[in-house]
Formats: structure tokens, C-alpha cells, sequence
């Protein structure tokens, strides 16, 4: 066989890799390099499925819409939990290819659909007790809390995803290390994220028999709960199998609130994305020094004397009557963070497209990469980032033109928006 089994078509697979249906004979390669980037492959399927849920949400009364602040919160949340790889390899990758070029027990065959079948059981069975850790260890639930912090649940909420989780997602993938390829483990660890793109959203209510085997929508929902019944619960990937075997398994029932326990009523990207006060907090009001140690190691809600996940006794009283965070916004503002929004969506996607084609400088990259995260945070900030913003800005346009690049086209709103004032 040579580089590939077969050389896949985008078009042919971009749609069923958003459902992990890509067969062993069109997704095994040799290298890691020949490895698509299945992932940003599927931005038009994102934003087709996203319209798709918003027609069908629309004619079904009992389907919330997203809201425009929640929703851009939400895909820029995704955005920059993908910024880091323009300027390197992602983290679990990069991990897997030490382990596997320094400490592989074996090698098995690359070209073999056992391996690729084993591969996807494997990422699968790791994600398990990546999700499972990331909801049990309080520092490890600081970076994952960014994914549930949405009141609403739908595919925009998906695409909220957490910038710091892959420091230490990593380590529960490093068996598989021992033994597969890298190559393969490129496919699977991707094709796992794809598939929980399509879970999040309430326009599909069941599936049937497929819920004894897959995570579907409706299991889904339920781990997006806030619903004493839902918390800590669900915790597949692609199978629910897992859940099931190790009794984190729960049926929807009552209706689910989302959100976290305690909601953070805000959309500002940065704070949402590295929001550990909760914790420091705790921590800060403890004597003992191993207690203080034990707030970040234990459950987010441990406190001395309970079990090592705490309990839900301080947690607010669910009655289903509860209402989403949604702040007033005057009309033109609306109407400006949705264009802000397209403007920076174009300069990510161009972006990427440019570090693909290496005809950006490293340092350039990095000016862009900074504009871009500090666009995102600055579009629900007080007049005090607006004017940093424009001044950010000027730098960015007078750096630019001193070194003859195009300057970025997103950041010239700010010229505009920094007279505005935003407020959480």
C-alpha cells in the first residue's frame, strides 16, 4: 500500500466525518503529515448545521433559539481554543509522537483495519476519563467548565471549547502511544470531536435503539444539566457504553436545565475561558495546607470532612422555571458585534489559511493571534478595553505597514466600536 489506503476526497468525507463514518480503507495513513485536518475541513458543516437547527428550531415552538450574544460567545470560544495551532502541533499530538518515537512496546500495522478499529474504541475509551477527570478534579474542571458554561444547549454550544484542557487531556491517550500509530491516532482523535459537534441540540429528541450504544442528543443533554440528576453524569464520547459500565449513566427525564451550578452571567471570552476564582476562593478560606492542596485535586465542590467529590447540598434549588442570562442590547449594537463577529470570523479562517500556505512570519502570526483573542474579549468590556483596543489597533495597522504586510482588515471596527461602551 502506499501513503494512504486511498486518497480520501473533501467532499466525499467531510459530511461523514462529522458522524465518525469514514471507513478504515479511506482514513489509514502512513504519516502524520498526509493526515487531513478533518477539523477545519468541517467549518461549512458547522455553519450549515447551525442554520439548518436554527430553521427547524424556529418552526418548533418548544425549541429555544440561541441568542446573538450566547451564540458568538460560543463559536469564539472555539476559535481560540484552536488559535495554538497556528504556531504549533496540538498538544495531544505532539505528546502521542514522543511517546510513540521513544517508548512503543510494538508496532502495529498502520494499513490495518484492526488498528484503525482498535484505535477508535481506544481515543473513545480514553475521552471517557478525560471527560470523567475533567468533572471530578477541581483544576482540570477550571479549564473544562468553559464548555458548560451556556444556559443555552445547541450547536453553537458545542463549538465552546476550552483553550487549556489539551495540557492535560494528553496523558490519558499515552497507552495507546505504546502501541499505534501516530498516524491513526491523528484520524480518531479528531473524528471523536467531530462527532460530539451534532449531540448538542434539542431539535433531536431520541434515536431509539442507537441510545444502548451511541451518545446521542439525548443522552448528551442530560450531562449539560445542572438538574441534580444530571450532574456528573455522561460522560461518552462517541459510545455511551462506557458510562453504562461505569455507573455514570442517567436517562433524561425532568426537564433539563443547562448551565453551570452556579451561572457566571457574563460572555466575556477571556474570563470565561480561564475562570478558576471559584476555586482560589475555596481554597483561600481553608488553614490547613492540605486542604488547600486538596481544593485543586479533589471535586470542585470537596470540602474537608465530605467524600473526595463533595456533595450538591450548597448547590441553588433547580425548579425548571429558570431563565438564561440575557442582557439587553440596543439595536446598532446588535447590529455592530454581528458584523464585528463576521469580520474576525474571516480573519481566523484567513489566518489559518495563511499559516497553512507559510506565507506568514512567526512574528506576524503572533500579532494577528493576539488581535484576534483580544477582538473576541473586548466586544463585552467597559470603555477602559475600548480604548486599549484602539490603541492596539493603531500598533497593529502602523506595525503592518512598517513591515509592508497587509494589515488585518477585522481590526479596523475598532476605530469605530471604541467609542462604545460594553458593559457584562
Amino acid at each position: 500500500m502506499a501513503a494512504a489506503v486511498e486518497a480520501p476526497s473533501v467532499s466525499s468525507t467531510g459530511f461523514r466525518a462529522m458522524f465518525a463514518m469514514l471507513t478504515p480503507n479511506e482514513s489509514s495513513f502512513e504519516t502524520v503529515q498526509e493526515v487531513p485536518q478533518y477539523v477545519q475541513q468541517a467549518s461549512p458543516y458547522f455553519i450549515g448545521l447551525m442554520l439548518l437547527e436554527l430553521v427547524v428550531g424556529a418552526l418548533k415552538a418548544e425549541t429555544p433559539l440561541p441568542t446573538i450574544s450566547d451564540g458568538i460567545t460560543s463559536v469564539s470560544c472555539g476559535m481560540i481554543s484552536r488559535l495554538p495551532l497556528l504556531l504549533f502541533r496540538g498538544f495531544e499530538l505532539s505528546a502521542y509522537m514522543f511517546m510513540w518515537e521513544n517508548y512503543r512496546l510494538l508496532e502495529l500495522p498502520w494499513d490495518s483495519p484492526w488498528t484503525w478499529w482498535f484505535c477508535l474504541l481506544g481515543v473513545d475509551f480514553g475521552y471517557y476519563w478525560v471527560h470523567r477527570f475533567a468533572h471530578e478534579v477541581a483544576f482540570m474542571w477550571a479549564a473544562h467548565q468553559v464548555h458548560h458554561s451556556s444556559e443555552y444547549y445547541n450547536l453553537t454550544t458545542a463549538l465552546r471549547q476550552s483553550f487549556s484542557q489539551q495540557f492535560t487531556s494528553w496523558i490519558f491517550y499515552m497507552p495507546l502511544a505504546l502501541v499505534i500509530p501516530p498516524s491513526i491516532f491523528a484520524v480518531h482523535i479528531q473524528l471523536n470531536l467531530l462527532y460530539q459537534f451534532w449531540i448538542h441540540t434539542e431539535v433531536i429528541r431520541h434515536l431509539g435503539p442507537l441510545e444502548w450504544i451511541f451518545n446521542t442528543p439525548k443522552h448528551h443533554r442530560v450531562h449539560h444539566g445542572r438538574n441534580l440528576y444530571c450532574i456528573d453524569k455522561n460522560y461518552g464520547g462517541i459510545l455511551i457504553i462506557w458510562d453504562r459500565l461505569f455507573g455514570t449513566f442517567a436517562e433524561e427525564s425532568d426537564k433539563v436545565i443547562y448551565g453551570l451550578v452556579f451561572p457566571i452571567k457574563t460572555f466575556e471570552m477571556i474570563y470565561i475561558q480561564v475562570s478558576v476564582e471559584q476555586i482560589v476562593s475555596n481554597s483561600n478560606t481553608f488553614q490547613v495546607t492540605a486542604h488547600k492542596f486538596l481544593t485543586f485535586l479533589n471535586g470542585p465542590s470537596w470540602k474537608p470532612g465530605k467524600a473526595r467529590l463533595g456533595d450538591h447540598e450548597d448547590n441553588p434549588k433547580v425548579t425548571g422555571k429558570e431563565v438564561p442570562y440575557n442582557p439587553r442590547w440596543a439595536l446598532p449594537l446588535q447590529l455592530y458585534v454581528v458584523l464585528h463577529f463576521f469580520l474576525v470570523l474571516k480573519a481566523y479562517h484567513d489566518l489559518f489559511q495563511n499559516k497553512m500556505s507559510v506565507t506568514l512570519t512567526l512574528s506576524t502570526l503572533s500579532i494577528n493571534l493576539k488581535v484576534s483573542l483580544l477582538s473576541f474579549s473586548s466586544l463585552f468590556l467597559s470603555i477602559l478595553s475600548n480604548i486599549f483596543s484602539l490603541f492596539l489597533c493603531l500598533f497593529l495597522y502602523n506595525y503592518t505597514s512598517f513591515y509592508s504586510i497587509h494589515p488585518s482588515f477585522h481590526s479596523l471596527p475598532h476605530l469605530f466600536y471604541s467609542r462604545l461602551v460594553v458593559h457584562k
